[in-house]
């Protein structure tokens, strides 16, 4: 059964001779919904639109697949997001090496249920009375599943640590950079 889907979306190499496939060509997939900033629809909009694309997009450019769900993309303050990326694209201040890093990068802007609930999880997390380690860990089950970059990162877990490690850390004449060099250092200076 999976090796008939392969062949299927392939496009029929390999499939002459058997029942039906000349109809190969014709499947039919269907079209993605319109996204309109839901949270809790942004996955489902994602991995329809990467469905379509890989099966019926497969041959356009990049500009023309991500234009293309930007079209699907509608309503309210979403159209401004919209107006936004279509503009940075025009000016040639944004380039996308696939559609699908867009798609991840719109996933990432808007952010799925789950993702927002993480976010506002790890918002909310303080070390308090807990060891830097403690922290360390919590924070990291958490930040896994939030959808945060980085930098963002690294300001979360500035803001939850307690205030005097905090403190000697942003003194410091090297400042840590990444969200490792953080951890490490915050662990250093709680065991001192």
């Amino acid at each position: 059964m999976q090796a008939q889907i392969q062949v299927l979306l392939a496009g029929g190499a390999g499939a002459a001779g058997r029942e039906g496939a000349g109809e190969v060509a014709n499947i039919e997939i269907a079209k993605p919904q319109l996204f309109d900033r839901t949270p809790s629809k942004v996955t489902g909009f994602v991995t329809g639109y990467k469905l379509y694309l890989r099966n019926k997009l497969a041959g356009a450019t990049v500009e023309g697949q991500v234009q293309w769900i930007l079209s699907y993309v509608q309503g309210g303050t979403v159209d401004v997001w919209k107006e936004n990326i279509m503009e940075e694209l025009e000016n040639r201040e944004v380039e996308y090496e696939s559609a699908e890093e867009f798609l991840k990068s719109l996933k990432k802007e808007f952010g799925g249920e789950k993702e927002l609930v993480k976010a506002v999880e790890l918002r909310k997390l303080e070390q308090g009375g807990k060891t830097m380690e403690e922290f360390m860990q919590e924070f990291k089950r958490v930040a896994r599943k939030s959808g945060y970059e980085e930098r963002l990162l690294v300001e979360e877990f500035k803001r939850g640590m307690n205030g005097a490690i905090r403190r000697k850390l942003m003194e410091a004449e090297n400042q840590p950079g990444s969200i490792e060099q953080w951890f490490r250092r915050a662990m250093a200076l709680d065991r001192n």
